[in-house]
């Protein structure tokens, strides 16, 4: 179960726990189908059209460099990231908190993750795509130091994205 929507556990960021995991993680999946669902419901009629909707929005397993799940202290997977290989950057994909644990530290986590790991891998950009219907995620990556930049090219149909980037030092 992906967090208990009735009774979730208050959390600090040290409670959180950042862990590099294999994309087919079972964990990680379950992250990423609870993401699929929530955005459906957000997209649903914009994105009826398969010809509208870009290869770049799925991401094939191949392209993965790090993928990262966050538990809480008990071990219960509460968010997701994936990093894949953007030319010389790195672009976030699949970033997502469990909607119970909104608000309590845990996309920071995983966002300083992220930037350590695309840091290792000698990247000098994180780029990431989201969209208008997401305002909770603009104000997360703005707030983050993330800037907005223009569309994406392999975002180019998807005309309500919000692209953002932030230069790693």
């Amino acid at each position: 179960m992906i967090g208990d929507p009735v009774h979730p556990v208050p959390l600090r960021p040290p409670c959180i726990t950042v862990i590099p995991v294999d994309y087919a993680d079972p964990a990680a999946a379950a992250l990423r189908r609870a993401l699929n669902t929530e955005m459906a419901r957000r997209y649903a009629d914009r994105m009826t059209d398969p010809v509208a909707r870009p290869p770049a929005m799925d991401v094939e397993p191949g392209t993965v460099v790090y993928t990262a799940i966050a538990v809480t202290g008990d071990g219960l997977p509460v968010g997701h990231l994936t990093l894949r290989r953007a030319g010389e950057d790195v672009e976030l994909k699949r970033m997502y908190v469990a909607p119970p644990y909104r608000g309590k530290g845990v996309a920071g986590a995983l966002l300083r993750a992220a930037e350590e790991e695309a840091r290792r891998r000698g990247a000098r950009r994180i780029v990431l795509q989201t969209g208008d219907r997401q305002p909770d995620a603009v104000r997360l990556y703005e707030r983050e130091g993330y800037t907005p930049i223009p569309i994406l090219p392999s975002y180019a149909t998807v005309w309500f994205s919000r692209c953002f980037a932030k230069v790693l030092r």
